[in-house]
């Protein structure tokens, strides 16, 4: 697995070629088709359409993809004229099928990503640190599911050398069927916490899930597995690929002397078979150190060097809303990781607030969803771990961390219902202020984040 491919072929497909390979049906011109979309406004010319059911049919956008300039789409309805129209039963599934055989026109590295919590932040850093030395194509933002990860293989770059794929789940047998249409060579597993417990139920129940990945990858393949994380590093005995363990204190790479910067930005020293280094992260909060681990073992399995891992993660960029650090106009520190929220990366980010060097630390707090019958309890443990640290929670929305104290006093200070009730119970603000905005996608916090920076 250390040998690398200089360039693998382009990844190009015509009409006719992608119908064969989809078991659809042709009808109109055999254009040339380079990459797909299933969102017409972010279509770019030359891409294949996918109309996809969501709120609204997707077929309902062929028109506007036709004049955004797509070659083709995939269509199960009444062809349209002027686009090449390639009739399937579900255009769903054809896209899947059309990932699978693009998948096949890759080169032998694809690096799987999974995990409860840190998939995202992880193939960024991956990303960062493959790019020191190979072409990479990488997951966009966290398409993660059925669409994205077919996506992510129809996308890539004709001369990527590795191609990096985050995996989602909802429930047992996902992550299978994303292996079997993107064929991992690489497997990481980052941890196995309470999060979409609601479908998925159980920590053993959702390790189970989490480990069908590294249950696909082939004999000759690599499993990097968080060995402080007994359930993921349980998962060495799924497969029969080489193991690399990573944590802050077993497996094959180690952090230790660890510290942080008044910025949040961990510094660390690495300790593995291929040497030792001092590392200095680009990105926020102690918790992604174990992402960044996971993130040198993947490069260093690839043949990267150890220098250029360091640089690698010392220039890595976060998808958006992740432990987004700013300061606004009036000194105030904004921590901006509003993109989702389970109860790890929830006190992950909390105890990153109370970090922060400033007088009084406030965090506005939207639902942990998809919890089901641990819901109470995991809010109830966020406002215990607050309480701790001395920290302030406005609740956000629909979420519901407890009661406001005496007089407006204690842990929980208000309720709002709306961004600009949390700007008003957040009153004045300077630089003795801290804020941190999380939630679960549903809350939408970065808006809050957005209106405290303007």
């Amino acid at each position: 697995m250390t040998v690398v491919p200089d360039t693998v072929a382009e990844v190009r497909f015509r009409a006719a070629e992608i119908a064969n390979a989809v078991g659809g049906t042709l009808v109109g011109d055999d254009v040339d088709v380079e990459g797909a979309a299933i969102d017409s406004r972010v279509l770019q010319a030359g891409q294949l359409f996918v109309p996809v059911r969501g709120e609204r049919d997707g077929h309902d956008f062929i028109a506007a993809a036709r004049a955004a300039g797509a070659a083709a789409t995939f269509t199960a309805r009444e062809p349209l004229e002027g686009v090449a129209s390639i009739v399937v039963a579900d255009p769903e599934l054809a896209l899947q099928a059309l990932g699978a055989y693009a998948r096949g026109q890759l080169g032998d590295l694809v690096v799987g990503i999974t995990g409860s919590v840190g998939k995202t932040s992880t193939k960024d850093l991956v990303t960062s640190v493959l790019a020191r030395r190979l072409t990479v194509s990488a997951s966009e933002k966290s398409f993660n599911n059925e669409l994205g990860v077919p996506l992510t293989l129809v996308n890539a770059a004709g001369d990527a050398a590795v191609t990096v794929v985050e995996m989602g789940a909802r429930g047992s047998g996902h992550i299978t069927a994303l292996c079997s249409i993107a064929s991992p060579t690489i497997g990481v597993v980052t941890a196995v916490e309470l999060v979409h417990s609601e479908f998925m139920g159980g920590l053993d129940d959702i390790a189970r899930t989490k480990g069908e990945l590294i249950e696909s990858l082939p004999s000759s393949g690599v499993a990097v597995l968080n060995a402080d994380d007994e359930r993921v590093w349980a998962m060495r005995a799924r497969t029969d690929a080489r193991i690399i363990g990573f944590g802050f204190g077993n497996g094959d790479l180690r952090a230790t002397a660890l510290s942080l910067d008044e910025h949040l930005r961990p510094r660390f020293r690495l300790d593995c078979d291929w040497g030792s280094a001092d590392v200095v992260l680009s990105v926020r909060g102690r918790h992604q150190v174990n992402n960044a681990l996971a993130a040198a073992a993947v490069a260093l399995a690839c043949g990267i060097s150890l220098d250029d891992v360091v640089e690698g993660l010392a220039t890595a960029e976060l998808s958006p809303w992740r432990m987004e650090l700013t300061t606004s106009a009036t000194g105030t520190r904004v921590l901006n990781d509003a993109y989702n929220a389970g109860p790890a990366s929830m006190e992950a980010a909390i105890r990153s607030l109370a970090q922060l060097p400033a007088a009084r630390h406030t965090a506005v707090l939207g639902l942990m969803a998809e919890l089901g019958d641990e819901s109470e309890a995991a809010h109830r443990r966020i406002t215990e771990v607050a309480g701790e640290l001395g920290l302030r929670i406005i609740s956000f929305g629909d979420a519901n961390y407890g009661d406001v104290g005496p007089n407006g006093n204690g842990v929980i200070i208000g309720h709002a219902a709306d961004v600009a009730e949390a700007v008003a119970m957040l009153g004045e603000l300077d630089a003795r202020d801290a804020v941190l905005v999380k939630g679960s996608r549903v809350a939408g916090l970065e808006r809050l984040a957005d209106a405290l920076l303007a």
